[in-house]
């Protein structure tokens, strides 16, 4: 089978859950070739080239949509007509509120997309005058949300470049036989833009589209709007194409796959249909914490640990409190907070927030140096000389603590989970379902319940034992790469099963018909074999291997 793997500033050239995701995916199912389609978001990153790939990827494409573009293209009279026509239903859907079964944004969305296939790319049109007008209008027709009827030309003009960038996909030359055209399926590993390929190649050559979400593009993009500079009607034009193409990408697709509960609520909200959804959970790699989760006796039995990313959404100032309150009626207990190495100016700011709090809080212990161990509070980066790697950072204490006010699937706690460690965790993301009765579990943004869970914890060693086996149980059972890449394999093959099928030219009599035995199933075996094997892709800066159908 042939697979096109869209992504979007991710596999294969960012770092992080993302790319490592992907890169697994691909080598987990080395029976089926990958095409990979990639968007990417960020100057410089495709410069220093792709992670090292396996034989099964076919061949890699990159589109960039952080630098403006302008194609040179520029319509006829008719084309410019054609344009109108289909940018002002899908304004007109963007500015009035959605009703059931609307169709204007979809009608819209696919009018542009097939202008684009006809008569190249969207980049100067949508830049255009024409375009500014249509949405002058769109948002001061009458129902027009009352968000949108304040805009101003600056704000159409602000949106305009937003909406190209984000539309850019709909311009690329991917679309062809020798493209997306050619896959037999394409997984799209997040929603919004990256799906966007993946509706085209539905719309244009029957492709089924899978696609995954592990965190929600919609909810993402809601998270980061309230930071935004943008005007008031620029974010809520942005919210709504944002809620309308999700709305779009779960109507088009055969499956979605929700890493979790909290993410499908938020699909089935956006009008995903049930029949559709299947949760398939993130996979961890369970060999690395394998030596730490078989000795439940390990690590300080007085020490909490907090490991993560350090920034406001995870709450460590809740945290330090609760540990004060922990440290007044259990002087012997010690927090260790063990990061990933700070990079962002945010990042750097709270966390040095954090440590004058530290400081203020136990002015004592912090009045003088301490080795670790000795202060009861240390921040330590991971790859650190007291935390050289990931799992000893679990294996420092015997309960780990999680303090977020916002998440989507907890990672850290899975991690904690398969290294039996006790975990103490707020009642946010997908916390609940992760943990299943196997931690304690108490509401954000209150020290006091966080305090009095540790506590519990601290003072019972075999209950802490007890909690720490079943959750590794549970994590072994259900979050592991194995189980991932199973239920992927069978998806795969599931909708393979249910697509239509796609014969070769010369499969066919001069009646259109089916001719039987026309092609030697040698000629769907991997290599080189007979003259009807697929010629070899190429792509710059890999070996590509001459392949056919499995």
């Amino acid at each position: 089978m042939r697979i096109g793997l869209l992504t979007e500033s991710g596999h294969p050239y960012a770092s992080g859950e993302s790319r490592l995701w992907c890169d697994r995916l691909v080598r987990g199912l080395a029976q089926h070739e990958f095409d990979i389609y990639t968007l990417s978001r960020g100057v410089g990153r495709e410069d220093e080239g792709p992670v090292r790939l396996p034989p099964n990827v076919e061949r890699v494409r990159t589109a960039p949509l952080w630098a403006p573009a302008d194609d040179g293209r520029s319509y006829g009279r008719r084309d410019r007509q054609r344009f109108t026509a289909h940018f002002e239903r899908l304004a007109a859907a963007l500015c009035r509120p959605e009703p059931t079964g609307d169709t204007a944004f979809a009608e819209g969305l696919h009018g542009l997309a097939e202008l684009a296939r006809d008569r190249g790319g969207l980049c100067a049109a949508l830049r255009s005058e024409v375009a500014v007008r249509a949405l002058e209008s769109a948002c001061r027709a009458p129902g027009a949300r009352r968000s949108v009827q304040r805009a101003t030309v600056p704000d159409y003009l602000a949106f305009a470049d937003h909406l190209e960038r984000a539309l850019r996909p709909l311009s690329l030359d991917w679309y062809g036989p020798d493209g997306l055209g050619a896959v037999d399926l394409c997984h799209a590993a997040s929603g919004g833009t990256a799906a966007l390929p993946g509706l085209l190649a539905k719309r244009f050559f029957g492709v089924p589209l899978l696609v995954t979400e592990y965190g929600v593009h919609l909810r993402a993009h809601y998270l980061s709007a309230g930071a935004s500079p943008l005007s008031a009607p620029v974010r809520a034009l942005l919210a709504a194409f944002h809620g309308r193409l999700a709305t779009e990408v779960y109507r088009q697709a055969a499956v979605v796959t929700p890493g979790n509960a909290h993410a499908r609520r938020w699909q089935e909200r956006c009008g995903a249909d049930r029949a559709k959804l299947r949760t398939v959970y993130p996979g961890m790699e369970a060999e690395r914490f394998a030596a730490v989760g078989e000795d439940p006796d390990g690590g300080d039995p007085a020490t909490l640990v907090w490991v993560g990313r350090i920034e406001p959404a995870k709450d460590l100032v809740a945290l330090l409190h609760a540990f004060a309150e922990v440290r007044r009626e259990e002087p012997a207990a010690r927090l260790r907070i063990i990061a990933a190495p700070v990079r962002e100016a945010e990042a750097a700011t709270y966390v040095a927030h954090c440590k004058a709090l530290a400081a203020q809080l136990f002015p004592d212990e912090a009045a003088a140096p301490h080795a670790v161990g000795d202060n009861p509070v240390s921040f330590e980066e991971i790859g650190g000389p007291e935390a050289p790697g990931l799992a000893d950072a679990y294996a420092a204490g015997s309960v780990v603590v999680l303090s977020s006010v916002v998440e989507g699937f907890p990672v850290s706690l899975v991690e904690a989970m398969l290294c039996g460690r006790a975990t103490v965790s707020t009642d946010v993301g997908a916390v609940v379902e992760v943990i299943g009765g196997t931690g304690l579990v108490v509401p954000p943004r209150n020290p006091r319940a966080l305090a009095d869970a540790c506590l519990a914890l601290l003072r019972d060693p075999e209950r802490r034992q007890r909690l720490g086996a079943a959750a590794r149980a549970r994590a072994l059972e259900l979050f592991t790469v194995e189980q991932n890449i199973a239920a992927f394999r069978d998806l795969y093959l599931e909708l393979l099963s249910l697509a239509p099928v796609h014969r070769e030219a010369e499969a066919l009599d001069a009646d259109g018909g089916p001719l039987p035995f026309a092609l030697t199933a040698e000629a769907y075996v991997p290599g080189h074999w007979t003259a009807t094997a697929r010629p070899t892709p190429a792509w710059a800066g890999a070996t590509a291997t001459g392949s056919g159908h499995v």
